[in-house]
């Protein structure tokens, strides 16, 4: 049976969940109050990283998250009086730094990310967006073999998961890419991984598919879900009534006042990740590439090579800060020596990061009709296409192949 589908949030996974669900001959209307593409889909690293299930939160974060915060040489920053404001989240995040948690988070989100290649190209297929899809490698360079062994737990996590890699040293690193410093001197290359040249307009070109397809647009912002007898029945946006038999939140980190509302108190905050982008670069890498030493993808993009990552804790309202941004430069000029470019674009952005590293993701208890789908942490573009097709596949009553127990907003109502 048709249904009439609101979602909030034009991101990536709410565009995913529109295609996957107009193609299922529903209805949609996509709410976003900036339009789509316009946060972290925008702005992320670009890279389509299956292998990245592996959660921050590994084993010996508690030891070295404080020494990492005071260091401006690592990728850690914090807006030391957010501390307060932050202090429960944290403590519950870091709760889950021990092996056997980070294991049982790797298992949750591989099934999200694992084949984030081909379910990107089959959401893109007939939509144009395609293009912007390219095939690639994904590198993780060392600067050596005990640096690479150090990373031991996550590579065996990845393994037991069905990931294989070829290990590149010293002559045979240089002869697959020779543009970095001779300080690194092993990768780890992944096959069947991709990036996306171009990820807002990539975004743009899907949620322009889903209009063309019967998708309605409204630019609002969402105060909250109408809901009677137990079931949806509306979204209230700037004080109209949209009505719809059902409704997906899908705002990323903006996602918990509205979560709250239906009786789901997810621990979540914001992530803040930063890019760099370097214009008409003298030279670009052959794949994107995590470099270890510095926590930083980057990631060739048309016209442009993008450095991402950095996590710095802050909340939603203060303003972006330099000290990231300097030393994501200061790390891409130790590993490209001698990269050149014409300007630059800096960006700051919010990923929505639940305490326990899992993404929120189907029906709430006692609201049929009530889905969420938020919480993917620095994963959002790699998994937003699945965790679309999972929830279109839910909210048509159909039964997906995989547990999605394990991302339930159950587990944050008050009976958890």
């Amino acid at each position: 049976m048709s249904k009439t589908v609101a979602i909030i949030g034009a991101g990536i996974v709410g565009v995913s969940t529109a295609i996957w669900l107009l193609r299922d001959g529903h209805k949609v209307i996509l709410i976003d109050k900036a339009g789509p593409a316009a946060g972290t889909s925008y702005g992320n690293g670009g890279v389509l990283a299956s292998c990245s299930c592996v959660p921050v939160t590994g084993p010996g974060l508690i030891r070295k998250a404080p020494k990492m915060a005071m260091d401006p040489t690592q990728p850690l920053f914090l807006k030391w009086g957010y501390l307060p404001k932050l202090a429960p989240w944290l403590w519950k995040y870091l709760s889950h730094a021990n092996e056997a948690d980070t294991r049982r988070i790797a298992s949750a989100v591989v099934n999200i990310v694992g084949d984030s290649l081909a379910d990107h190209q089959a959401l893109a297929a007939g939509t144009g967006a395609d293009a912007f899809i390219k095939p690639s490698d994904y590198l993780f360079i060392y600067n050596d073999r005990a640096h690479f062994d150090a990373d031991a737990l996550g590579w065996d996590i990845r393994r037991g998961h069905g990931f294989t890699w070829e290990e590149l040293e010293g002559d045979a690193f240089r002869a697959y890419d020779n543009v970095f410093a001779p300080e690194l001197g092993m990768a780890i290359k992944l096959a069947n991984h991709g990036r996306i040249s171009d990820p807002g307009a990539y975004v743009k070109a899907l949620a322009a598919h889903a209009g063309s397809q019967g998708a309605r647009f409204v630019k609002a912002a969402v105060e909250d879900v109408a809901i009677e007898n137990g079931a949806v029945i509306g979204v209230i946006a700037e004080g109209a009534t949209i009505a719809c038999d059902a409704c997906v939140v899908a705002t990323g980190v903006w996602s918990g006042p509205l979560a709250k509302k239906l009786g789901v108190k997810v621990p979540l905050e914001s992530e803040r990740g930063y890019h760099l982008e370097l214009w008409n670069p003298s030279f670009m890498p052959r794949s994107p590439v995590m470099v270890a030493s510095g926590k930083f993808v980057a990631t060739p993009m048309e016209g442009r090579l993008r450095l991402a990552g950095v996590v710095e804790f802050g909340g939603l309202e203060a303003a972006p800060s330099k000290a990231p941004l300097d030393l994501l430069r200061k790390n891409a000029k130790a590993a490209f020596p001698g990269l050149t470019w014409d300007r630059e674009e800096e960006w700051m952005g919010h990923r929505p990061a639940p305490a326990d590293s899992i993404p929120v993701i189907g029906e709430v208890p006692g609201a049929s009709g009530a889905y969420m789908g938020f919480g993917h942490h620095h994963i959002g573009l790699t998994g937003g296409p699945k965790t679309g097709r999972l929830l279109a596949q839910m909210i048509a009553g159909k039964k997906p192949n995989i547990d999605v127990g394990v991302y339930s907003p159950a587990r944050y109502t008050s009976n958890n």
